[in-house]
């Protein structure tokens, strides 16, 4: 039996990453939107999407710009809210380790939530094998949607007042809601979620998003600890 080419390794990654499209696509009209109601051209605008790529930083980025904060306060920001990232990349490193520069430095900077959630389930489910192409076709396939629907709210930020407070953001918490439960099944994993749930919930308000990272180092930590009394345990 042949092994899949390049391509089909790509497409595969797009086609795992299709839900993820479809999820994200109401974030980028709402970000095009709200844009274009701070004062940010449409060229600007676009311009973000394209060299920032980064959803959650451009939405906060958007509304420093429009509340006239400095320049080293929309830095620091936008950096510590991206520090999930590196929980993202720590995971990833295993399989990525001895990959050319020339491959993990694109897939680093078009490395996001919907991309890491596809290619890390893939990796640990069916191994990394074609793992550069399955993640450049899924970083490839979310960044091109990006750029397209960031481009329908630039268009629809003047035209359909209110858009940004239709709830559209239900889309991307319903599609990672569906991914997530089914890996609920071993107590390690459940402990994981319960506990950056409700870390998370507890945490919630803290600056600068740091809720989320300390519910992501939390439930790792619960998940950790499990995991290593159930391995001593057989």
């Amino acid at each position: 039996m042949t092994s899949p080419t390049p391509a089909a390794w790509a497409w595969q990654g797009a086609r795992d990453s299709l839900p993820m499209l479809i999820g994200a696509a109401p974030f980028g009209v709402i970000f095009g939107t709200l844009a274009i109601a701070a004062g940010l051209s449409p060229l600007t605008t676009q311009a973000m999407s394209l060299l920032v790529f980064a959803g959650s930083s451009q939405f906060i980025a958007v509304s420093l710009v429009a509340a006239g904060a400095a320049l080293p306060v929309l830095w620091l920001t936008t950096f510590v809210v991206n520090l999930r990232h590196a929980l993202y990349s720590a995971t990833l490193l295993p399989y990525a380790r001895q990959w050319p520069r020339a491959w993990r430095w694109p897939l680093a900077f078009w490395l996001t939530d919907e991309t890491f959630a596809v290619v890390e389930h893939r990796f640990r489910t069916q191994g990394a094998a074609g793992g550069q192409w399955y993640w450049l076709g899924s970083s490839l396939a979310m960044y091109g949607n990006w750029q397209a629907w960031t481009l329908a709210g630039i268009l629809l930020g003047r035209s359909v007042p209110g858009l940004a407070q239709l709830g559209l953001d239900f889309a991307m918490v319903a599609t990672f809601a569906a991914i997530v439960a089914p890996q609920l099944k071993k107590r390690p994993t459940l402990a994981a979620a319960t506990v950056a749930g409700l870390t998370a919930l507890l945490a919630r308000g803290l600056p600068y998003k740091l809720d989320l990272m300390l519910a992501a180092l939390l439930g790792v930590g619960a998940g950790l600890l499990l995991e290593g009394k159930r391995k001593e345990a057989a």
